[in-house]
């Protein structure tokens, strides 16, 4: 499906985004385990997280959708079924990894398989930290999917101890704790620097012991009794948000509300940057849910100037890249990221494919091993670009060619599905037009 985009004037308005995807997966996998009924409300149903819900339907779980509700009917770790083919995670790379971690530690032996796109994603660290526990699970050529995990003799616990990353990754972190859930012992998983912490703050509101001695260093002790089942509502994907964020502010005259958005300070690090160059963001806390802080995101039109994002920033914004690409665009000076290279092993490779896709439009964009360096502002012309299978590609292909001086066509513009459905009716009901 291709996606057009013309050129546009100032958007206005309020919106809001889906469910955060990062919580929903978790929830799914969560409340599976859980025992009683889970309720999670507006959850996204895209199609990385659709692929979740096959997932459980694999394990045997029950489960049932109705308009933005999500009802899942848990019985526990011990009451998972052992698929008798393998689970497809489709696209996503979080279903994979925590999937694995959650059947590490329930004992459950299965295989875990993906699309081509997933296939080439890597994996091989998932399986070093989680033999890191001694789980039996092996990876296709050492380091990708499809994953095999094996069964453990005598169903034994796994063993506790410290397992420490070489990279800050939400989902490693996770997929360990997880597993630590069936552990002999506490389970320690030290990074290098902080990433997002969803999955502490689910397990804390189903009665699970997670401390944090140093905001790089969180440790797990393996419940004695029943998972409480879940009752949420899940805010708003800030990585959802980010992108009408940005646009609202390339555009002049524009000015925009994100409304019930997720405000977890390890996901906001955009906001910190776009502040840093310029821009003009009011951020309203309005509460919490389920331990996530929701507010509101105000911004509007501001020239904007370059920065340098590196270091602990990176694994904050890990996800917002595109869109800080199309910002710095715009921005007066050079940008420069670095110290980025997980961005490689994304959908796409994030940082080739956002070079080359931006230099067709006209950006001043140098491609760099672990990131990029954009030259600002230079103007933006239309063509006709690829989102190479990239959800997040392609929406930041789509706002620049709201800012570009002619219209921008995005081959394979389907891919924004998997994460934002509705993405373009949300941009038009700010003004803008596509077709």
């Amino acid at each position: 499906m291709n996606l057009t985009v013309h050129p546009h004037g100032p958007l206005s308005g309020a919106s809001t985004v889906p469910g955060d995807k990062s919580i929903a997966h978790r929830a799914v996998l969560l409340g599976a385990v859980a025992e009683g009924e889970s309720r999670i409300e507006n959850f996204p149903f895209a199609g990385v997280t659709r692929a979740t819900l096959h997932v459980l339907t694999g394990l045997g779980v029950e489960w049932e959708a109705t308009a933005s509700t999500l009802r899942i009917v848990g019985n526990g770790r011990s009451d998972l079924t052992t698929p008798i083919r393998p689970l497809e995670c489709g696209n996503s790379a979080t279903t994979m990894r925590l999937t694995t971690g959650l059947l590490s530690g329930a004992n459950v032996p299965a295989v875990l398989d993906g699309s081509n796109g997933l296939r080439r994603r890597p994996m091989g660290p998932l399986v070093q930290a989680l033999r890191e526990l001694e789980v039996p699970v092996h990876a296709m050529d050492g380091g990708h999917a499809p994953l095999t995990l094996a069964a453990r003799s005598n169903g034994r616990a796994l063993r506790g101890g410290i397992v420490q990353l070489d990279a800050p990754s939400a989902q490693l972190k996770s997929a360990v704790l997880l597993a630590g859930l069936g552990a002999s012992a506490p389970v320690t998983v030290i990074e290098p620097a902080p990433s997002r912490d969803h999955t502490e703050r689910m397990l804390r509101s189903m009665g699970v012991e997670i401390t944090s001695e140093a905001p790089e260093r969180v440790t797990l002790t393996p419940p004695s009794s029943p998972l409480r089942p879940l009752r949420l509502a899940l805010p708003g994907d800030f990585s959802s948000a980010a992108f009408l964020i940005t646009v609202a502010i390339i555009l002049p005259g524009s000015s925009i509300t994100v409304l019930d958005v997720g405000l977890n300070p390890g996901r906001t690090g955009l906001l910190e940057v776009l502040s840093a160059m310029g821009a003009r963001i009011a951020v309203q806390p309005t509460g919490e849910r389920t331990g996530e802080p929701i507010g509101r995101i105000s911004v509007a039109h501001a020239p904007l100037r370059g920065a340098r994002v590196s270091g602990a920033l990176v694994p904050r914004m890990i996800d917002e890249f595109p869109a800080l690409a199309v910002a710095a665009v715009c921005a007066h000076g050079e940008t420069r990221v670095r110290q980025a290279e997980s961005l490689r092993s994304k959908e796409s490779d994030r940082i080739a494919a956002l070079v080359n896709e931006l230099r067709a439009l006209g950006a001043n964009i140098e491609e760099h091993p672990d990131g990029f360096t954009i030259h600002g502002p230079t103007p933006l012309r239309g063509g006709v670009v690829q989102c190479h299978g990239d959800h997040r590609l392609a929406m930041a292909l789509a706002i620049a060619g709201l800012a570009a001086a002619d219209p921008v066509t995005i081959a394979g513009a389907e891919a924004i599905d998997e994460s934002f459905p509705g993405f373009s009716e949300t941009l038009h009901s700010l003004g803008a037009q596509l077709e």
